[in-house]
Order: structure tokens, then C-alpha cells, then sequence
């Protein structure tokens, strides 16, 4: 197969399919690490009249047979999260829907589980916003995960980050959730590359800085926290601060950069998984964990490793922009019938990326159905830039 695809230069070039998919064979094997997948939503593009100005209508249908999928492979969720475009399309009221609805299906299905991302979206920042609306705010959404018997995901506050005056601040305010939360957390450390609202976030732009304070506060409160995912996109803070964690406290990596390496590990440890990447790559990654499993480490990298090319594509700057290559690609693979997103947010990122995506999904075999994605890009490519077969 074979279909010409933009480059970032303006030209056109015709591109071979390796048209290799990597799907398991039969049930996949138990992982030997936590992975949660962070899964996004899909949404009802008739419903949505005004994406830019107005909640998405939800295909609830759709976005829960997405999550089954998921499960399927052996992902645990990580649900509502920014993958999901929490606060980035999909607002509190949503996201409490959401919530809602896949922790009552995850009941219905044996084996599923999944984390709620909880955290202070329904309260606008600014600069009359104080510490005690922002815990409010906090627990109001905690609320609503544990009355559905849910746990919780602590996703970082765009308000917080207006109001603390000081690490101490933070370390007071999460100490007061985590006492008070009925089931161990697990703290996200988000950095600005993902959401530029959140840079100073622990009170400082320095980032060692901010190390002592995430360590302090979880080895304040080891016995409430089940593990920490830090997204800064530079594996050398999350293996500075794994080597620093209480026994029994997790290292969930969400390095889109580097989690192949990070996730198989060296002699002082590994990280597992809280990761955007493994919705799109989740049948090629849950091949490479169950041979990661099965102690074949090499033939895990060879595996993933090329998926990592693909990631930071998707991952690239402006990194906030990544859910439009997972949305993209889930459409490509037939998981939606539409490429529209929550915000309008597939204008994210222009057609070259589009192109380069499905060129790099390909060669590491994340195409499930070669010719299904070749239809789905050529009628991209023609609406798009006008590129005819």
C-alpha cells in the first residue's frame, strides 16, 4: 500500500506502509508494573454546536467502549485526566459525568480498574481566589469519586498555583486531602510544558526546589499516597525523586519522552506506568509489557523504543496540544467514526503532523488496520489541503 503524504516543507511525497500491526495473540500476559492508561473522550459531533463557546456533548457509548478496550489489554485507567482534555475542553460538569459513568461500568466488567483525576476545575483562578476555596474546590471533586467508590488521582490546581504564597502552603493543603482521603492517592505532578497555568507549581520555577517539596510531602504522608506520576519530560527529576521514595510508594512515570527506559529500569528501581501515549500505542505496549513480564527485557525495548519516536511527535511543542495526535490516531484505527474533539482542538496541529504521525504509527506497528487508516487519511488529507488519491 501506498499514499503521498505532506511533509513539514510544503511538498508531497509518496510513503510505503509497512502495514506490520503488533496486536497480542490471545489474552495478554499479567504485566509486571502498574500501568494505568490516561484515556481521552469522544464526542458526539453532531450534539456539539459551538465547540469553542460550550460543554461537547459526550458519545458516551463510544468513550466507554474505548475504556473496555483498554481493559482489554490489561490497562488500569487513569480517567478524567488531561488526556481526557480536562480543563482543556471538558469541564467540571463533564468530567463529573464522566467520572460517574466509567467508575459504575468499571463494576459491570471483571477485572477493570481505574483512578479519577480529582482537582479544582470548577473554580476559576484569579486573584481573589484563596487556599480555602481552592481545598474546597478539591474536595468537592474527591466527593464525588469516593461516593462511587472510586480513588483518587490529585491532579495539580491551575488555582492553587495562583494563590500559595509558599511551599508551605502546599505541603499544608495536600496534607489536609491525603489525611482525609478514605483510600491512598496517587499526586501528579504536571509540568509547564503540558499546562504553562501550572509553571512555580510546589512554590518554585526551580526545579530541585520543588523535588524537596513533593519529597517532604510524600514522605510526610507515605501511608496515604500509593505513588506519585511526575510529567516534566526529562527522566533525570523522576530518578532523582524514585531514589528518594518511601518503600511501597510508586514512581509512576509520565515521561512521554523516555518511559521505555524508565519503566524497564536499573539496578536501583523502575517506574511504572500513568501515561497519554499508552492510548494510542496500547496493543504494541501491551505486547512489549508482557514481555517485559516474562523477563525479556531486551525484546521490550525493541518493541516499545520505537514508539517512543512516535510519542515525542505527539508530545512535541507546544506539548498541551498532544491530545489531538491521540484522538487523530484513535479515528485512524477505528475506534471513533469522526475526528472531532471537545474545544475543536483537532486544529490543534496541522496536516504535516497528521502525516508524520500515521508515517511513525506504521513503522512501529500501532496501524491496526493498515487499510482502514489509509482510507482515514486519504479523506483527511483531501478535506484538509485538498490532496486527491
Amino acid at each position: 500500500m501506498q499514499i503521498t503524504l505532506p511533509q513539514a516543507d510544503g511538498t508531497l511525497m509518496p510513503y510505503s506502509l509497512k502495514a506490520r500491526p503488533i496486536v497480542p495473540t490471545g489474552k495478554p500476559a499479567p504485566f509486571n508494573r502498574t500501568v494505568f492508561a490516561a484515556a481521552h473522550v469522544v464526542v458526539n459531533p453532531l450534539a456539539t454546536v459551538d465547540p469553542w463557546d460550550a460543554s461537547p456533548a459526550i458519545d458516551w457509548e463510544r468513550t466507554l467502549a474505548f475504556r473496555e478496550h483498554l481493559w482489554s489489554l490489561g490497562f488500569k485507567i487513569a480517567e478524567a485526566m488531561d488526556t481526557a482534555q480536562r480543563g482543556m475542553g471538558v469541564d467540571w460538569p463533564v468530567a463529573r459525568e464522566l467520572i460517574q459513568r466509567s467508575l459504575r461500568h468499571a463494576k459491570t466488567i471483571p477485572g477493570a480498574d481505574l483512578a479519577c483525576g480529582v482537582g479544582t476545575d470548577q473554580l476559576l483562578p484569579g486573584p481573589d481566589v484563596t487556599l480555602a476555596q481552592v481545598e474546597a474546590a478539591y474536595r468537592e471533586q474527591l466527593e464525588v469519586v469516593e461516593a462511587e467508590g472510586g480513588r483518587a488521582i490529585l491532579m495539580a490546581s491551575r488555582a492553587l498555583v495562583r494563590c500559595a504564597r509558599s511551599a508551605d502552603d502546599y505541603l499544608a493543603l495536600y496534607g489536609r486531602l491525603l489525611k482525609d482521603a478514605s483510600k491512598p492517592v496517587v499526586l501528579h505532578w504536571l509540568g509547564e510544558m503540558f499546562d504553562p497555568a501550572l509553571r512555580g507549581y510546589w512554590g518554585s520555577t526551580d526545579l530541585p526546589t520543588a523535588l524537596d517539596t513533593v519529597a517532604q510531602l510524600v514522605r510526610d504522608n507515605a501511608s496515604h499516597v500509593e505513588g506519585i506520576k511526575v510529567s516534566l519530560l526529562d527522566a533525570k527529576w523522576e530518578l532523582d525523586l524514585r531514589r528518594r521514595l518511601p518503600a511501597g510508594v510508586k514512581m509512576y512515570t509520565g515521561d512521554d519522552f523516555n518511559y521505555a527506559e524508565l519503566m524497564a529500569g536499573d539496578e536501583q528501581g523502575h517506574s511504572h506506568g500513568l501515561l497519554g501515549i499508552f492510548d494510542p500505542i496500547a496493543p504494541v505496549a501491551a505486547v512489549a509489557l508482557g514481555e517485559l513480564a516474562a523477563g525479556r527485557t531486551e525484546r521490550f525495548r525493541e518493541l516499545l523504543d520505537p514508539t517512543v519516536t512516535l510519542s515525542r511527535e505527539i508530545f512535541r511543542a507546544p506539548t498541551r496540544h498532544y491530545k489531538a495526535g491521540v484522538v487523530f490516531l484513535a479515528w485512524l484505527n477505528g475506534h471513533q467514526d469522526h475526528f472531532s474533539m471537545a474545544g475543536g482542538l483537532q486544529s490543534a496541529r496541522g496536516a504535516a503532523h497528521f502525516a508524520k504521525l500515521f508515517e511513525l504509527a506504521d513503522g512501529c506497528g500501532v496501524l491496526t488496520d493498515p487499510e482502514l487508516a489509509v482510507l482515514r487519511m486519504e479523506r483527511y488529507l483531501s478535506v484538509a489541503c485538498g490532496i486527491q488519491k
